[in-house]
């Protein structure tokens, strides 16, 4: 579910848009100049934000692109399993398992603050606070 649409060429390094499903962040954006009887085209290069994958995209500059609902959030870890952590939020402590990503596993041990991401409906550990 978008949060809200703007314009392709509105998309500038640094914002979160939606591509394929995928919340992503912008990494570079080219505009090129419109034709004689075109449109200005948008390149925008962006990395997902749970995935990590590159996702190039070629559109005219008035196609509209959603921008996704996105909150960060502190928490606890209470204990880690495989690919999940069971984390307790640090405002309203309520408890749940989440994953997180691949770099983070060696790192995660019980009683470390950590800051989670909540896309839409998908949630994610991303950084481990020191």
């Amino acid at each position: 579910m978008a949060f809200k649409l703007i314009h392709a060429v509105e998309a500038k390094p640094g914002a979160t848009i939606l591509v394929d499903g995928n919340a992503c962040v912008v990494r570079s954006l080219d505009v090129s100049r419109p034709g004689k009887h075109g449109h200005a085209k948008c390149r925008i290069e962006a990395i997902g934000v749970v995935d990590g994958k590159k996702r190039v995209l070629a559109i005219p500059g008035h196609e509209r692109l959603e921008v996704p609902a996105m909150e960060k959030r502190k928490a606890q870890v209470l204990s880690v399993a495989d690919t999940t952590a069971s984390v307790m939020d640090l405002e309203s402590f309520e408890t749940e398992d989440i994953a997180f990503v691949d770099e983070l596993k060696d790192q995660l041990n019980p009683e470390d603050q950590v800051e989670y991401m909540v896309i839409d409906e998908t949630t994610k550990i991303i950084k481990r606070k020191l």
